[in-house]
């Protein structure tokens, strides 16, 4: 059995659906655990440096994402059933929601709130990581993108607490998932 046959299949509107719920449910999370917490978040601070800084990062992750898959055949497949569950149905306009919703929500919860929650330090970015790394395990057979998931989170949580710009990891995250959501669809119209 090939891994879309054992793949649920959602429309364009359920995984949309999903998409906006999701970012809503993280960024109460977020809210609500600040609160309660008495959490100062990490501040966004919009600098030409940081849209620079996030978009080298950004480029630097996409392109070690396409070495990875070259190199790693359990990532590639992993990552290939993660992008055509998420992926398929949607149309090419809808990448931009890919892009900026899981970009706000999981960043504000993410880093924004666990890394001071969990004490400004390295040790906050790892956890933060982790669990990062988790919100991605569709299924079993999904852990090496989750891996993949970790480490990302780590350079989105290590770049949101050396500069203490929020900004950085939400340009980062959005700008990679555009990159990979947009090249994994055009190659899949072109096959």
């Amino acid at each position: 059995m090939s891994s879309q046959e054992n793949s649920p299949s959602f429309t364009r509107i359920q995984l949309l659906g999903f998409m906006g719920i999701t970012a809503i449910i993280l960024s109460i999370i977020a809210q609500i655990w600040r609160k309660l917490g008495s959490i100062q978040i990490i501040p966004l601070n919009f600098t030409v440096q940081a849209l620079l800084f996030a978009t080298v990062i950004a480029i630097g992750i996409f392109i070690a994402s396409l070495i990875v898959a070259q190199i790693w055949q359990d990532y590639h497949r992993s990552a290939a059933q993660y992008l055509e569950l998420i992926i398929t149905p949607l149309v090419i306009p809808d990448l931009i929601w890919v892009a900026i919703l899981p970009a706000l929500s999981e960043e504000l919860l993410f880093r924004g709130v666990m890394i001071p929650a969990f004490g400004y330090d390295l040790f906050a970015v790892i956890v933060s990581s982790i669990l990062f790394g988790v919100l991605h395990l569709s299924d079993i057979q999904n852990w090496p993108y989750v891996v993949w998931a970790i480490i990302v989170g780590f350079i989105l949580g290590y770049s949101a607490y050396i500069t203490g710009n929020l900004l950085i990891p939400i340009i980062v995250h959005g700008l990679t998932n555009l990159f990979s959501s947009l090249t994994w669809k055009l190659r899949k119209i072109s096959t």
